[in-house]
């Protein structure tokens, strides 16, 4: 990055509601969200906040579950070549990763 581009920042708040088709699935009787929502949240977001669609995910973390009507914050970070994003729960990340873009 050089020293005039500055970092462009998006930071939005979701839930995954209870009802959610893929939930009775990933776990019967003890749902969590699957990994693949989170992610599909965040390329909806990349979308809405600059256009940007995901080309890969050369680096994905998932450290924490994340249960059904959890509300998380994630926040993404352009830094002009790639974007890093992060969902927190609380104090807690929950999950983190780059994400390169298509051209």
């Amino acid at each position: 990055m050089s020293k005039t581009q500055e970092l462009r920042t998006h930071v939005e708040s979701f839930h995954v509601p209870a009802t959610h088709p893929a939930l009775p699935g990933h776990f019967p009787h003890a749902p969590v969200v699957p990994g693949v929502i989170l992610l599909d949240r965040v390329a909806a977001a990349l979308e809405r906040a600059w256009a940007k669609r995901i080309c890969a995910l050369p680096q994905v973390k998932f450290l924490s579950p994340v249960l059904p009507d959890e509300h998380v914050q994630m926040n993404l970070i352009d830094d002009g070549r790639n974007v890093r994003f992060n969902i927190i729960r609380g104090d807690t990340t929950v999950a983190s990763g780059l994400i390169e873009m298509a051209p």
